[in-house]
């Protein structure tokens, strides 16, 4: 996009842009609930081209067209109606850095090593090199099988621009910690290149620190916001002419925190009508140690329902940004002659409590922070608008795109395709895992049919739920149905008896149970390291020198 040569220039150009995408957004959505429409062509006999379109901390539950009355999605409820809504997908560990370790790998934490945003816990005989224990990175492997492969946004690897097998790969990260990286990094390169009247904002998606749940207001028009050079450079990919098909990611960075939605987002929800945060009991709702630590650690512990419902309403401003560069995306893919034979999958790493059960951020096992939004689409194979509630999780996405180039590579996943078409069985359980196995932070989850059991190894804790009569998760289950947790207990222990995480067992191979310890309260701190800034000043005149 060219920079404005006036305020008022600038200002008809991004009510430009915004008309323009909800233009977009309504005649797709006309075009998808017209009757009678034909029907699709027949299958073709190239490889699909595959895209991957990923967010940030986004819920499953925060989709118009599955359920939500209070938010506007025209773009994701036009891929709800273009294939599958899996409605129990799960992130297996809830938290950025393994969740994406786990989308590149097809691999979940026990093979990955990784439980945390730490980097990995390995035992001896693991390789040192993610790839050596796991196997090609997935846009590695896509390359190797012949598609043009190009990842945009956010990808949070260590080190920050690993190289993950991309041909074309321009990184958006949230933070710079160096003046380097700001200088490599490719939206923030973008910014000081084509808008250098915004450089000198150090935080180019919003302030982070105390200010992570507070609302704010993008300081970019959205023109130019992180996400819109994201589906800018979405588009400019899709359109590429190779006879290659093509494989590609964009990771948006929102709804992630700092909740700083542009103009008109920021005033697009009303607080008033947002609803309360979801609450049980505290002692359950706050069993888990992890949710106290993390509540203080972001200056959360003491946001009250009004602030919630603020908060809430930036958030889902958020969303709705992201759908609207979406809309440009799926336009995009429509343009061309092959849009039919275009796999789709949107999906999330993980969501965000947004103060249900007492607690914001991510990395427990309640549903607000580990159940994810999960299309999956492809005109040519796949029916339309269809709801599946198997057991789905983020380690079938290298499976996913694998099986439709072709030749399946499920590695620990399962083959969502044949799931979808009827030619193959779901899970019965699915596992989740979070903290280094062994250490007080350690839990595992077990899904099977409508039960959740949790495990917390800090103090032996146990939460069970029967999510279709609960989903709100607000009736602990643990003691009325007992043997339901006995029996998801030793699936939880046969689950663990594999390399890596058996140190969560003991000497009998059962759950490991150790003394309940709270740790040291303390805050996260999340300045412009790329600008020499570490923290607070001393004194408040020191910021001036």
């Amino acid at each position: 996009m060219h920079k404005p040569s006036s305020p008022t220039q600038g200002m008809l150009q991004r009510r430009e842009f915004l008309g323009i995408l909800t233009a977009a957004a309504a005649t797709s959505l006309t075009a998808t609930a017209k009757e009678g429409a034909p029907p699709p062509a027949p299958p073709s006999s190239h490889p699909p081209n595959i895209l991957f379109i990923m967010t940030d901390q986004q819920r499953a539950d925060t989709i118009a067209a599955l359920g939500n009355p209070h938010i506007y999605t025209p773009n994701y409820d036009r891929l709800v109606a273009r294939g599958i809504a899996f409605t129990n997908a799960y992130s297996p560990c809830p938290v950025c850095v393994p969740a994406r370790l786990t989308i590149r790998t097809g691999c979940d934490a026990p093979t990955t090593g990784v439980y945390s945003n730490a980097g990995p816990k390995l035992v001896e005989g693991q390789p040192e090199k993610n790839e050596d224990r796991c196997g090609p990175y997935l846009a590695r492997t896509m390359t190797q099988r012949g598609y043009r492969t190009f990842g945009i946004g956010k990808f949070h690897t260590h080190p920050w621009d690993e190289d993950v097998g991309y041909e074309v790969h321009r990184h958006s990260e949230e933070l710079y910690g160096s003046p380097d990286q700001r200088n490599r990094d490719s939206y923030a390169t973008f910014i000081r290149e084509k808008h250098p009247e915004y450089d000198f904002v150090e935080g180019l998606m919003g302030e982070r620190t105390e200010m992570y749940y507070m609302p704010q207001m993008s300081p970019l028009p959205a023109a130019f916001g992180v996400e819109a050079w994201a589906a800018d450079c979405a588009v400019e990919q899709i359109a590429q002419s190779d006879p290659r098909p093509y494989f590609g990611l964009v990771s948006f960075i929102g709804p992630h925190p700092p909740l700083a939605p542009p103009i008109p987002f920021n005033r697009m929800y009303d607080p008033d009508r947002m609803p309360d945060p979801i609450r049980g009991d505290k002692a359950v709702d706050l069993m888990d140690e992890q949710l106290r630590w993390m509540n203080h650690a972001i200056w959360a512990e003491d946001i009250n329902d009004s602030h919630a419902r603020v908060l809430k309403a930036r958030y889902y401003g958020e969303i709705s940004y992201i759908d609207q560069c979406l809309g440009r995306i799926l336009d995009a893919v429509e343009a061309r002659g092959d849009a039919a034979n275009t796999l789709i999958c949107f999906f999330s790493d993980h969501g965000d409590h947004l103060g249900d059960h007492y607690s914001w951020q991510k990395e427990s096992f309640f549903e607000a922070a580990c159940h994810v939004p999960f299309l999956v689409s492809w005109p040519e194979q796949l029916p339309a608008n269809v709801k599946n509630d198997a057991l789905v999780s983020l380690t079938d996405l290298f499976g996913i795109a694998t099986s439709a180039s072709g030749n399946p590579e499920l590695r620990e996943g399962i083959n969502v395709l044949d799931l979808a078409k009827g030619n193959a069985k779901g899970r019965e359980h699915l596992i989740g895992y979070y903290g280094m196995p062994g250490k007080n932070l350690f839990k595992v989850m077990v899904r099977e049919g409508n039960w959740k059991y949790i495990f917390m190894a800090n103090g032996g804790l146990e939460q069970l739920f029967n999510l279709k009569d609960d989903p709100n998760e607000l009736k602990q289950r643990i003691t009325t149905d007992s043997e339901v947790a006995k029996r998801l207990r030793k699936v939880a222990a046969k689950a663990l008896s594999r390399t890596n995480v058996k140190r969560a067992l003991n000497k009998d191979g059962n759950l490991l149970v150790l003394p309940p310890q709270d740790r040291p309260m303390q805050r996260i701190y999340q300045f412009d390291h790329s600008r020499g800034v570490k923290g607070f000043p001393d004194k408040p005149g020191d910021v001036l020198k």
